[in-house]
């Protein structure tokens, strides 16, 4: 089994979630990913993340994402942790593509 792990900005959020179908999208400029993978909890502990990953992408067969939210897609060797992540200052280097003020003017 492929397993890839797709991090993404979403609501000033980056997301990093892990699936096992990435492709082009059936849409222009998205990416499409399916088969979202989640802890299966056979022990007491749970993660709250994990768990408010699990219900904000409740019944999604197929996540379409726009080609300029996407950070990174990896392929992995085993599903790591779901997880939602504070984007301030996390990524500084990283500049949204593409970019322009809010007034018009070019930066």
């Amino acid at each position: 089994m492929r397993i890839f792990r797709v991090s993404f900005h979403s609501n000033g959020k980056v997301y990093q979630i892990h699936a096992q179908q990435v492709a082009h999208g059936d849409l222009y400029g998205f990416i499409e990913v399916r088969d979202l993978l989640f802890d299966e909890h056979t022990t007491v502990v749970i993660d709250p993340a994990e768990e408010k990953l699990k219900a904000e992408f409740a019944g999604v067969q197929r996540l379409m994402l726009p080609l300029h939210a996407v950070i990174r897609i990896e392929e992995v060797e085993k599903r790591g942790q779901n997880k939602i992540l504070e984007a301030d200052g996390m990524m500084s280097n990283i500049t949204p593509f593409p970019f322009s003020p809010p007034d018009g003017r070019k930066s």
